[in-house]
């Protein structure tokens, strides 16, 4: 088993080692998170559609016989002496009226996975952040660190941010920092009227056996997030399908995973 010395939270490796879990030593199989990931996704995804009779509620049809007026043969308000009458409703491409194709509640958006596919996929997204060039791969500047990383459970009970991101740049995150609060987007538009205005990099994981408050400090990091091992999952191991996050895992929660693993490093009794 490989070993590796847990990070103070000075930035610097203490005296004290920790094996690493077979579960890190997995095949990296990126088209397995792949296809996890958009699965999984698709899970919090809420159905939407319109009303089944929308822009048909009109007494609008067709003259008969549909040719000879001097006019299109596209359905028109009965009536007379109203606005409305005369004018054309009740199909596509006319004002008021309905949608050619539109969302429906009913479409199957929510699609299932194996369920050992679905745990072979977690597993290998964890194997990814403990690479150190499928880290790099992915974007993060870390330098020359060794992974994976392992902190010490203090970072849990970190409740100010300003601490954490002193953390960060103890442990050599200064790049990554820089590129996290530079790439901060403001969209436009209709993503904006929705409240997705802001547009940030991905950035830090913490995986933590019991969030003493460094949930909330992350959280004001650009990118940064704090999760415990319960619900650990492919969406936060590797954002929009691509494994290889940056990710600290401190020593209780690396005890808990090694535990909820077998000796050959087989299933894990996680969720994913």
């Amino acid at each position: 088993m490989v070993a590796v010395s847990i990070l103070d939270m000075e930035g610097k490796p203490t005296a004290k080692e920790v094996e690493v879990p077979a579960v890190f030593s997995r095949p990296l199989r990126p088209d397995v998170v792949l296809r996890a990931f958009w699965i999984v996704r698709s899970h919090g995804i809420q159905a939407y559609g319109r009303d089944p009779e929308a822009g048909e509620k009109t007494s609008a049809e067709s003259g008969w016989p549909p040719t000879g007026r001097g006019i299109s043969r596209i359905p028109r308000v009965k009536g007379e002496r109203s606005r409305r009458a005369g004018q054309a409703a009740g199909v596509a491409s006319v004002v008021g009226g309905r949608l050619p194709h539109p969302p429906r509640s009913e479409k199957a958006i929510y699609k299932k996975i194996n369920r050992k596919e679905k745990q072979l996929a977690l597993e290998t997204a964890i194997a990814f952040a403990g690479d150190a060039s499928a880290v790099a791969w992915r974007g993060h500047r870390v330098g020359n660190l060794a992974f994976p990383l392992v902190v010490s459970d203090e970072i849990e009970a970190v409740s100010k941010t300003s601490e954490l991101h002193s953390f960060f740049e103890k442990v050599g995150l200064h790049d990554e920092l820089k590129r996290l609060y530079g790439g901060v987007k403001r969209r436009s538009g209709k993503p904006r009227m929705r409240g997705r205005a802001y547009k940030e990099p991905v950035g830090p994981l913490i995986v933590v056996a019991n969030d003493r408050g460094v949930g909330r400090a992350a959280d004001a990091i650009p990118g940064a997030r704090a999760v415990t091992l319960d619900s650990l999952s492919v969406l936060d191991l590797a954002p929009a399908g691509v494994a290889g996050r940056l990710t600290f895992w401190t020593e209780s929660s690396l005890e808990v995973l090694r535990s909820k693993t077998d000796a050959k490093g087989a299933e894990m009794k996680l969720e994913a």
